[in-house]
């Protein structure tokens, strides 16, 4: 069976890339343990100095896997690990990002993308809650294009992903974006780069360290109900659900 994350580390940056493109590289238990894994290779290597998530594909990660959802408490674990990581994590997008895959990247210390990638928080249409990403996003997002969003569920390009907060930076070429980005955190000195982040983390850290049982309990309880069977069934189907006006 093919490793749905793959691992790669030159010039003092960890590359880990998302490879599921069965599921658009949806949260399934296998991409989560294969990501939190590599995560932990990539904290123990010294040799690397800064992380970059990125992915295979059209797609960065469309969010939960409808067929076979990870447990939430385990990727609330995959997400306090990347606030927790001693060395920047940095998410390179070239594609599109859908739900639970927004919380994957609005955890990440910088986020950049190109002009094809798109955003947009679905869970509403489903009939679920953005409950477990609200922890890393609600510190890091403006607060009226955060409710609007999360309610409606619109879709939105890099450019109002960088204006409410999303983002960092996006550009025609997301690498030329990122050069001078890798090129700082390379010249950086280990420990006082591990002491900024804790630093620049802290709000998200802290959003993840509570109501931690809260959060998983609410996004578990809908994902059981019978409004989010209607909306994934829907979607399946590709129909509306029987509650759209």
């Amino acid at each position: 069976m093919a490793t749905p994350v793959h691992a790669t580390t030159a010039s003092g940056v960890t590359t880990l890339t998302l490879d599921s493109p069965a599921n658009r590289n949806a949260l399934s238990a296998g991409l989560v343990a294969a990501l939190r894994e590599a995560l932990a290779s990539a904290a123990a290597d010294g040799s690397a100095r800064a992380v970059v998530l990125t992915h295979t594909g059209s797609t960065f990660c469309s969010g939960a896997d409808l067929k076979s959802p990870c447990d939430p408490a385990d990727f609330l674990a995959l997400l306090a690990e990347i606030a927790g990581l001693s060395k920047p994590v940095v998410a390179r997008v070239t594609g599109h990002v859908r739900a639970g895959g927004l919380g994957l990247l609005g955890v990440c210390d910088i986020a950049a993308a190109g002009p094809k990638s798109s955003y947009a928080f679905t869970e509403t249409h489903l009939g679920v809650v953005p409950a477990v990403i609200s922890a890393p996003l609600l510190p890091r997002l403006d607060p009226r294009a955060a409710a609007r969003y999360f309610l409606t569920a619109e879709a939105f390009d890099a450019a109002e992903a960088a204006r409410i907060g999303l983002l960092t930076l996006h550009g025609d070429d997301v690498d030329e974006a990122l050069a001078p980005v890798l090129a700082g955190l390379r010249k950086a000195g280990p420990e006082a780069l591990a002491a900024t982040k804790r630093l620049v983390s802290a709000p998200v850290r802290a959003a993840l360290a509570q109501d931690v049982s809260a959060l998983t309990e609410l996004s578990a309880r809908h994902f059981a109900s019978a409004e989010a069977r209607e909306g994934i069934t829907a979607r399946f189907e590709r129909r509306d659900p029987s509650w759209s006006l």
